[in-house]
């Protein structure tokens, strides 16, 4: 009876552990690409054509145009892909862009300033920032905790991102 017992209290306690976690399972179709649309502050999750998931997100703090210059604001405007993945981001999780691409970095130098880097798709901040504002980020692509552990799962190194204005 208490091996039972026992049994019982380790499966209940490894669900709500697995409940609990930020890391969610996958196995349905392979995202082939993720398409943001900044006019719409839209992100969309594509396997081909067919439209897996859609999320609302927010933006670099100077939303329109594209990214130039480290510091401008700006969410870059592209295609790039995603080449890395933070599970211990100081945004819950985040997913890596690969900018500065060659023709940003060339961009910036013409103007003799950096392109800046570290652009991520990720969810909400540990420490303190004003997140209820709209486009409240340096220039990356944010959604919520919950919906960036479902991206985090859906979206693996080398998918396709192309960043519409």
């Amino acid at each position: 009876m208490q091996a039972m017992v026992k049994l019982v209290l380790a499966v209940s306690v490894a669900l709500t552990l697995n409940a609990c976690s930020k890391f969610r399972q996958y196995d349905g179709p392979e995202v082939t690409r993720v398409v943001v649309m900044k006019s719409s502050r839209q992100m969309h999750l594509l396997h081909g054509n067919e439209v897996l998931a859609s999320y609302k997100i927010d933006l670099g703090f100077a939303p329109d145009g594209p990214k130039q210059i480290e510091g401008d604001g700006k969410t870059p405007e592209g295609s790039y892909f995603i080449d890395r993945r933070n599970p211990n981001s100081e945004f819950h999780l985040s997913l890596g862009i690969n900018y500065p691409n060659k023709q940003d970095i060339e961009n910036a130098q013409k103007m003799g300033k950096s392109p800046g880097g570290d652009i991520f798709i990720h969810g909400g901040p540990k420490r303190f920032r004003d997140r209820n504002k709209p486009d409240w980020t340096f220039g990356c692509i944010s959604v919520s905790n919950r919906e960036i552990e479902q991206i985090y799962a859906m979206v693996q190194d080398g998918t396709q991102v192309d960043i519409l204005p």
